[in-house]
């Protein structure tokens, strides 16, 4: 069964985590969540869906479904893909006001923004900001 509430996810995120010891495991998981991301549509791939700020290029692309909001990304390097993937399994399908108001803590729980080079950290935080600018705009 699939929690609904974001701080549910990330607990589950963090318990994934924690089941490895060395970073190499953790950023494998990672890459395989990448793989895992089903991407974008090649019509989905433009500008105006591109994450400022990112290393490599990441689309995110969100839709209002029933209330929630439904977040779809891609990437064109497989860490970055595998990192929004993770923010997507956070914070897809969940209400916008929940999503715009959300501490992502499970992001150092897990010691990411540690393994990460600067560049990379600055989209990760590009990334978050960009999902909660697509949540206040949908909460119309």
């Amino acid at each position: 069964m699939m929690s609904n509430e974001i701080n549910e996810i990330q607990d589950e995120i963090i318990e994934e985590f924690e089941m490895f010891d060395d970073w190499m495991q953790k950023y494998e998981l990672i890459i395989d969540l990448g793989k895992d991301l089903s991407g974008l549509d090649e019509k989905e791939k433009v500008e105006a869906n591109i994450i400022k700020g990112c290393q490599s290029k990441v689309w995110l692309s969100a839709k209002m479904t029933n209330g929630k909001i439904v977040f779809t990304a891609d990437s064109d390097a497989i860490m970055t893909k595998g990192i929004i993937a993770l923010l997507i399994r956070a914070l897809s399908g969940q209400d916008p006001k929940k999503i715009a108001r959300s501490n992502l803590y499970f992001i150092d729980k897990i010691g990411l923004k540690n393994h990460l080079s600067i560049t990379r950290s600055n989209g990760l935080e590009a990334m978050i900001k960009k999902m909660k600018i697509y949540a206040i705009a949908l909460n119309k």
